[in-house]
């Protein structure tokens, strides 16, 4: 609805329809996170890719959140793996205790070189898909995206047989999913609270 495409997300009223992941609004969530689990990190580095039409939207909930738990933030950009060596090394030069990393499709793709980098680095980073912790990484927040897959071809199925995408309401997620990596915790030498334990629907140890 930000940029227009649909009317309503229960009435599209168009010729569009589909399915949001609501990754880009969890921000706020996410940096309550990593306060959570880095409380030392007074300065955040926040990892976006310039080029996503949701970056603006998503720095400024990002800061906003970043402002009520009381810590800074640097913006490192990446507009392809390319970039990845020299965000690190901003990120270690300010002197980042923690990063998150927006939600984006380039970076979900290379998610495997950016938390071998921060492996390397020794910079805690929370991220927005469980494919990221499954990988090594930290931590994340956020839902799934295989039921978006199996709901696009529902999509699809009732749109061929005669259904208006105007009728078809946009879909959002209903399951939000902490899932922390205590492999990695232990590496960084961070103790994970108790209470985040409690509340994560996957523990990778």
């Amino acid at each position: 609805m930000r940029f227009g495409l649909v009317k309503s997300l229960n009435r599209p009223e168009g010729n569009l329809t589909g399915m949001t992941l609501f990754s880009s609004t969890l921000m706020a969530k996410r940096m309550e996170l990593l306060t959570q689990l880095i409380p030392g990190a007074q300065l955040v580095a926040l990892l976006m890719n310039p080029d996503n039409a949701n970056v603006e939207f998503d720095l400024r909930d990002a800061q906003d959140a970043a402002r009520v738990f009381g810590r800074q933030t640097v913006v490192v950009n990446a507009r392809s793996a390319r970039d990845f060596d020299a965000v690190f090394s901003v990120m270690m030069e300010q002197h980042a205790g923690a990063a998150l990393v927006a939600s984006d499709p380039m970076l979900l793709s290379q998610r495997a070189a950016i938390t071998a980098l921060a492996a390397r680095h020794a910079i805690p980073v929370v991220y927005w898909g469980r494919e990221f912790v499954v990988g090594g990484g930290l931590a994340s927040y956020g839902t799934g995206i295989t039921w978006m897959y199996h709901q696009a071809g529902v999509y699809c199925g009732r749109i061929l047989k005669g259904a208006r995408p105007a009728d078809l309401p946009v879909l959002q997620p209903t399951k939000f999913d902490l899932v922390l990596n205590l492999k990695t915790a232990k590496a960084l030498g961070l103790d994970i609270p108790p209470t985040l334990l409690a509340l994560a629907d996957e523990v990778i140890e």
